[in-house]
């Protein structure tokens, strides 16, 4: 899972940063500071609560999928 943020977008309301202060870093003036992670699984509900709170839906989550494109196995086939 990753997180993608339009930084330009951002008007700092640090909702997300107060439901997940280690994931969402804000910077000096109280913006979020990244323009996106890489989640962790153990991460993951909270990188996903963290984003439903902010007011102005500039974070936006990439689920990857289980057997991305390019893996070797062919449609059907099982690992």
């Amino acid at each position: 899972m990753k997180i993608i943020i339009d930084n330009k977008a951002c008007a700092g309301h640090a909702r997300c940063n107060e439901v997940a202060p280690g994931l969402y870093e804000l910077d000096d003036n109280g913006y979020i500071s990244t323009a996106g992670f890489d989640v962790e699984v153990g991460q993951q509900a909270l990188a996903r609560r963290g984003a439903r709170a902010c007011p102005e839906r500039v974070i936006h989550i990439v689920d990857e999928p289980a057997n991305p494109p390019g893996n070797g196995l062919n449609k059907g086939q099982k690992q």
